[in-house]
């Protein structure tokens, strides 16, 4: 029974740090899908994205990965805003987005994809930091530093994204936008830069996640795919275009995941996460921290 108990705790906690991960990648996605309405699938593979070029230029460089992730933030906010301003020139501004706009971020995603595997061939590739090798111990639990310090780097950037949105004009306005876009040009506000700029918030949060991604574990140019369902579910369970809720519903699948994973098999894992995700929005269907209408 000890030992059972023990074997529970260990996978909480690494279902904390999991979520850690999960909270890094729905960020980003929480920002332009929940706040924008910008159904943004690419989001996962400029995450892979973002960890390739990590590794080019941390080893180039040789420079710590979340550093060299935190280096190329700012290269691919600008990215993001030229993503957005073809998009918003040929679907958002004539009403196509819907499905048109789906389609356009669907040939985004497929693109970086083969761009990757032309570029690095189909071989994984991963990051061995120092720290990666040390492990703390704190009675029977296990806090490996691998998993710990991704996840606390990418909580303290969603930290700073969270203080951004709630103390600040622009951040505000970037809450409002997808709300009510005329009564920002009322003000004097153009809604195309607001949104503009979020979106390249939103990939250079996808740049922060793809730093830690590359140290926790390995990644190849399909790895996007894995993350397209339980990032738009994180979102979705943590209430859109909420934030907080992103993140705690990025904690929860994590342990529910990891836990599963631990005592019936990483086969079960997905279904019993994705399994909680609708029992949630059949009592909660505005997610757990989202408003009802």
């Amino acid at each position: 029974m000890e030992f059972d108990l023990n074997l529970l705790l260990n996978g909480i906690v690494s279902g904390l740090l999991l979520g850690g991960l999960y909270a890094a990648a729905a960020a980003g996605l929480a920002v332009s899908f929940g706040m924008l309405d910008i159904v943004n699938i690419a989001h996962p593979a400029l995450m892979v994205a973002a960890a390739f070029l990590v590794v080019v230029v941390g080893t180039a460089l040789g420079l710590d990965p979340l550093l060299t992730a935190l280096l190329l933030a700012p290269v691919f906010y600008l990215v993001g805003t030229g993503i957005y301003t073809v998009y918003n020139y040929f679907f958002e501004r004539r009403g196509d987005e819907a499905l048109q706009g789906l389609a356009f971020f669907f040939g985004v995603m497929f693109i970086i994809e083969v761009g990757l595997v032309m570029a690095f061939g189909p071989e994984q590739r991963f990051l061995d930091p120092d720290w990666g090798f040390v492990t703390w111990r704190i009675g029977e639990i296990d806090l490996p530093l691998r998993m710990l310090v991704p996840a606390l780097f990418a909580l303290a950037a969603i930290g700073l994204l969270y203080l951004f949105l709630h103390k600040t004009f622009t951040g505000l306005a970037i809450a409002a936008v997808a709300q009510d876009a005329e009564a920002l040009r009322l003000m004097a506000i153009d809604p195309v830069k607001i949104k503009r700029l979020a979106f390249g918030i939103s990939v250079a949060l996808a740049c922060i996640a793809g730093g830690a991604l590359i140290v926790v574990q390995p990644v190849e140019p399909s790895s996007g795919q894995i993350f397209i369902g339980r990032v738009f579910a994180i979102c979705i369970m943590g209430g859109m275009a909420s934030l907080s809720g992103a993140i705690m519903a990025a904690f929860l699948f994590g342990v529910v995941e990891n836990v599963t994973a631990t005592f019936a098999g990483p086969s079960w894992a997905p279904a019993v996460a994705f399994g909680w995700l609708l029992l949630v929005l059949t009592f909660r269907p505005q997610g757990l921290f989202g408003r009802a209408a």
